[in-house]
């Protein structure tokens, strides 16, 4: 595969260091100057901002898996927790670049996909275009919004907010070959020490988006975080479509004209 940017730079977000911090969703608002989300508190996690949103550029989700007990008390029940901050997967392959109408989505000289939300007219097409379901518009001004990978930071030699601020080096940002081979040892090394259920996430330019500019190492099926398992580049149908509707114009046309041909003709007579 031949790199979109000649030099394209990611994430990798390693979910078994993440412990939950939320050290990356507060470096993200802070840099970026997001509003806040209204701390709804989830009486069953300790997830208080939900999902990623027009506001929420990371989210840290927390999972709880349980085992069978019989009457579970405190966190008896709790055989494990899985912790991941999640972000925009700046795909190779990306809907979104292909449905705006107004140019507000484009593809950075490092790889990423950016909104530029002074052009941005609220049409929503990318939102829905999303296969990960990422895009959102933020409630009273009609816009799209996402992560940035704090392009304005890499303009300036500087990795973005989220990476900078994660204590144990859960979010890993850099070139995206490099941060491949070195996800690629992590999961050798968890293989080793008895964790077969690592696998990664979102890394193989052969997956349904081409692979994405952030992507992730996890330790259970993508579904149990929230992940769709097969994403796909939902525009990927657009060409066919467009050359059978072309058809169809055409055929609708001929027809159009052998109908007018022969009402002519009968009509002579």
């Amino acid at each position: 595969m031949t790199d979109i940017a000649p030099h394209r730079y990611g994430f990798f977000t390693d979910t078994s260091v993440c412990i939950g911090c939320k050290a990356c969703e507060v470096a993200c608002k802070e840099w970026n100057e997001l509003p806040d989300d209204g701390f709804v508190f989830e009486a069953n996690s300790y997830d208080n901002t939900g999902a990623l949103g027009a506001s929420t550029w990371r989210h840290v989700a927390f999972i709880e898996q349980s085992r069978p007990v019989e009457l579970p008390s405190a966190d008896e029940g709790i055989e494990r927790w899985l912790m991941s901050s999640d972000v925009c997967k700046h795909c190779t392959h990306a809907a979104c670049l292909d449905v705006c109408p107004t140019g507000a989505l484009f593809r950075t000289e490092f790889g990423t996909v950016v909104i530029q939300e002074d052009i941005c007219n609220g049409c929503g097409y990318c939102v829905s275009a999303c296969p990960y379901g990422v895009i959102d518009r933020r409630e009273g001004d009609g816009r799209a919004w996402k992560c940035t990978m704090c392009y304005d930071r890499q303009r300036g030699g500087l990795e973005p907010a989220c990476a900078k601020a994660c204590p144990t080096d859960s979010i890993q940002f850099g070139p995206l070959d490099e941060l491949r081979e070195r996800a690629e040892e992590r999961v050798e090394r968890l293989h080793a020490d008895g964790h077969t259920e690592a696998r990664l996430y979102g890394e193989s330019p052969d997956d349904g988006v081409g692979g994405a500019g952030a992507f992730f190492l996890l330790l259970d099926e993508p579904e149990v975080y929230g992940l769709p398992p097969d994403p796909v580049v939902t525009t990927r149908d657009l060409p066919s479509m467009w050359r059978w509707a072309g058809a169809a114009a055409l055929s609708l046309a001929g027809a159009v004209a052998v109908a007018f041909a022969g009402s002519r003709r009968g009509a002579r007579r």
